[in-house]
């Protein structure tokens, strides 16, 4: 039975313990991603949300190329941490891409002139809510998930591995993958000094 809305919210947790083992199919983990897409919302119905689904192969390839680029600025007596991380991504079943169309950020901005400098906030704002429907919907499906930001040296060469549209701004990367380690338990702030309630 899968989980309701609520267990999932609770159980969505950083996964570094992943593997490549199938949980679900490719098919079903496309539909998850194409609903998520469609019904997050994003500030003027803009729809400026663009994800790249790579699986097998092409996710493997992605984590070999953000290695390398680690290799180049990590010092080499420090790199093996940094190697250990992202084959633990690697490990995985495969990584969401999350991008924003920033052509139809300035169109927007120039439509709207008085709002322009909220224009990229709420763009960030929708993507955040693309990366938490997709993950809390993996969680659902089974998959153990986490969200990494290798954007600045990363984007050009994943631009020029899938042919990705120059406008397309590289926001976040999902690895994910059947979970084989538990992560640590999550400490709670008192809900009572983060949330006030008048009537």
């Amino acid at each position: 039975m899968k989980k309701d809305f609520y267990t999932a919210v609770a159980d969505r947790r950083s996964f570094y313990g992943i593997s490549k083992d199938v949980v679900v199919s490719d098919e079903r983990i496309k539909e998850v991603i194409e609903h998520a897409v469609k019904h997050t919302p994003s500030a003027f119905n803009s729809q400026s949300a663009r994800v790249i689904l790579l699986l097998e192969k092409q996710h493997d390839k992605l984590w070999d190329i953000t290695k390398e680029a680690l290799r180049k600025i990590v010092p080499a007596e420090q790199f093996s941490a940094s190697e250990d991380k992202i084959n633990s991504f690697r490990n995985g079943y495969g990584t969401v891409l999350f991008f924003e169309d920033m052509s139809i950020i300035e169109s927007l901005q120039k439509q709207f002139a008085l709002y322009k400098d909220n224009f990229p906030i709420w763009s960030q704002q929708s993507s955040g809510m693309h990366q938490y429907v997709i993950w809390t919907a993996l969680e659902i499906e089974g998959f153990g998930v986490s969200l990494q930001h290798y954007n600045e040296l990363v984007e050009t060469d994943i631009k020029t591995e899938w042919n990705v549209p120059s406008n397309w701004k590289l926001i976040a990367q999902m690895p994910f993958g059947k979970p084989i380690a538990e992560p640590s338990e999550k400490q709670f702030q008192p809900l009572e000094n983060r949330i006030k309630v008048f009537k």
